[in-house]
């Protein structure tokens, strides 16, 4: 097949006089050389598109392609992430990963959670902060964890994102509001575990790929996730496959939310566990990193046996499979175990 790829390069925007913070999410040469070499590997040839504004140019001149393999995260607003399928979808053009909708929704963890929750999913309690004054009108038992409603990687989460009194919650919701343009979300602080399970497939179809505990070393900032003990990674953060009597639930909710959220395809779901060991949706991922080496996805991958080229095959038999485009009797690549947890 002829695919096309959609990607938003790192270093474009560095030259524009973007920030480090504000191109974290967006690829590097290396991932897209990797992706498509993947795709080659697969058998199929490979055009590489760009970000939201080469595809449009591409598609104005007449340009079209079977498929597109997208990882674009767009730049503006909450429908950043779902102008790139948008786009493919008013020009019957396939793609690999999910829908405008489920891109949208996915972004704004509010509405994420929302959602989930109305569906039954576990998910810590929580507001959603438009205005320094609405802060002190949240209605939730300290402590709490407030970062940006719409941002990946970690953006927006430091050492001070747990906030122990209403005074610092109005601190932290003032300069989050001010920094990021975009409202803040707060939820209840969950102190167990944190989880990220990679999924691929869609719908009934959706397995569990594998669950990746992140382990904080001593001289990371302690107990988060943050922007910055995931940019340094490799000196702060222990991966490692997750065991144990937790596994089964963790696997059981990061599912329902991918379900619920008619994630597509392959992707991340970030569990975390409360007090008492329950599990509880965080936010999903639809558009995960896939860069060779450093992204959680992959590194979970490489965890479980699989190579690049090998996970990406595999995202790309569920697409295709899903499309029906996928050849009579092939099959969908490496697959992960079936997990069929009731939701």
């Amino acid at each position: 097949m002829h695919f096309g790829l959609t990607y938003d390069l790192r270093e474009d925007y560095l030259r524009l006089g973007f920030s480090e913070e504000q191109t974290a999410e967006f690829d590097s040469p290396e991932t897209v050389e990797a992706l498509a070499d993947a795709l080659r590997a697969a058998g199929h040839t490979a055009t590489r598109i760009g970000n939201v504004h080469h595809l449009v140019t591409r598609l104005a001149a007449g340009d079209t392609w079977e498929l597109v393999f997208n990882i674009a995260e767009g730049l503006y607003g909450f429908g950043r992430e779902a102008q790139v399928p948008a786009l493919l979808d008013a020009y019957g053009i396939p793609y690999v990963f999910s829908d405008p909708l489920v891109l949208a929704l996915a972004l704004h963890k509010g509405m994420a959670k929302r959602v989930a929750r109305d569906a039954g999913v576990p998910t810590p309690d929580f507001a959603v902060v438009s205005t320094p004054a609405e802060a002190a009108e949240v209605r939730l038992p300290f402590p709490l964890f407030v970062k940006p409603v719409a941002e990946g990687t970690s953006k927006g989460i430091s050492a001070s994102s747990r906030v122990d009194d209403a005074p610092a919650l109005r601190r932290s919701c003032e300069r989050l509001l001010a920094r990021y343009a975009q409202p803040v979300l707060v939820e209840t602080y969950l102190p167990g575990d944190e989880f990220t399970v990679g999924i691929l497939g869609t719908g009934a179809d959706a397995a569990v790929l594998g669950v990746l505990e992140v382990g904080l070393r001593p001289e990371a900032e302690a107990g988060i996730y943050s922007y910055h003990n995931k940019e340094h990674y490799a000196d702060l953060v222990d991966y490692r496959l997750a065991g144990g009597p937790a596994v089964a639930g963790v696997e059981r909710v990061a599912l329902a939310a991918w379900r619920a959220l008619g994630c597509r395809d392959g992707g991340r779901v970030d569990v975390r566990l409360d007090a008492a060991g329950r599990p509880h949706f965080l936010e999903v991922n639809p558009l995960a990193g896939l860069h060779p080496v450093r992204s959680d996805l992959v590194i979970l991958a490489r965890l479980k046996g699989m190579t690049h080229a090998e996970l990406i095959a595999a995202i790309l038999g569920h697409a295709l499979t899903r499309l029906g485009l996928a050849p009579a009797g092939a099959r969908r690549g490496a697959r992960p175990r079936e997990t069929r947890h009731a939701s």
